[in-house]
């Protein structure tokens, strides 16, 4: 891979945005793009958001009056995006995480806030580049098998990163 520039903004106060987890994002998005033998200059926005911005969101753009983990607005179809006129970059999309619902998904799941902002990181980033779970089958296999494969890669493992009591 050439190179990634992510863009990340904080637009929600109800969740303090840990130490390390920008870094995290950018990472996350680097591994799927490695594994994925992405070559080009590329650029990911990346939103934080609050679990009411995120249902307002998901009920204009998919009709769903909830709250969501993550959103993904890809930019391209069929391995085709949108340049950056001022850098070349393409652009793959937006991703928006709602951080309160991470947090209330990594105390369900029993593991870290970090391993389920690298997981839905790495989910959103495969549907900017084109992958969809949404009618199960086989993509859906494939998906959540890229996605495990990414945070083994950034060591949380299945299993490895789930909190002791």
């Amino acid at each position: 891979m050439k190179s990634l520039k992510v863009i990340i903004s904080n637009k929600q106060n109800k969740v303090k945005v840990p130490t390390g987890t920008r870094l995290l994002i950018r990472r996350c998005c680097n591994a799927v793009l490695t594994m994925e033998n992405f070559s080009e200059y590329a650029e990911v926005s990346v939103s934080f958001v609050d679990n009411e911005q995120i249902k307002e969101l998901n009920s204009q753009f998919r009709g769903k009056d909830r709250a969501t983990d993550v959103l993904s607005f890809p930019l391209g179809e069929n391995g085709k995006y949108d340049k950056n006129s001022d850098t070349g970059a393409l652009m793959l999309g937006d991703i928006v995480i709602s951080l309160e619902k991470a947090v209330e998904q990594a105390k369900l799941y029993g593991h870290s806030f970090e391993r389920e902002v690298g997981f839905l990181t790495a989910h959103s980033m495969l549907h900017l580049l084109g992958y969809d779970h949404e009618n199960g089958g086989l993509e859906a296999v494939r998906m959540r098998e890229k996605e495990e494969k990414v945070m083994a890669r950034l060591g949380f493992p299945r299993g490895a990163s789930y909190v002791i009591e």
